[in-house]
């Protein structure tokens, strides 16, 4: 599992010309997921990400969660987290997760953060859609469930 994290002063994911959800002070979250990806990968990530500390406190020191902010979470669905670029111009996504595999994990781990009492909007899976996001710093970590998990 990838996934990047943004912290954002706001976000919105638009879909057939219609907002599907957005939000304000958080995380935009673009997630991918491979086939080797379980419950137990995503529970750990939602965990990490629920619990990282990339707000500013009175001291201007990174030190606060999303939860301490009041903030929310935008999760985008993202299968080109997997690109593999290694041969030619035209990136493989041999390593994405199959459709049926991942869009049950990503509901799954955006109900796993839901746990945590954060609101969480969604794209949808599949779907082409349109992100807007103000990026707050800006601030952009990645991470990999290779890192996190093993």
């Amino acid at each position: 599992m990838r996934v990047v994290v943004q912290r954002v002063s706001e976000a919105s994911v638009t879909i057939e010309g219609q907002i599907h959800g957005e939000i304000g002070k958080g995380f935009l979250l673009l997630v991918g997921i491979s086939d080797t990806d379980d419950e137990k990968v995503i529970a750990k990530m939602a965990d990490k990400i629920a619990k990282l500390r990339i707000f500013t406190d009175s001291e201007d020191k990174m030190n606060l969660n999303v939860e301490q902010v009041s903030g929310a979470i935008l999760s985008i669905s993202q299968f080109t987290l997997y690109a593999d670029c290694h041969k030619g111009n035209r990136p493989s996504f041999s390593g994405a997760g199959k459709p049926e595999h991942a869009a049950k994990l990503y509901l799954a781990f955006n109900e796993c953060l839901r746990r945590y009492g954060l609101r969480v909007e969604e794209g949808i899976f599949g779907a082409d859609m349109k992100v807007r996001l103000l990026n707050d710093g800006p601030v952009t970590i990645i991470l990999d469930s290779v890192d996190i998990c093993h």
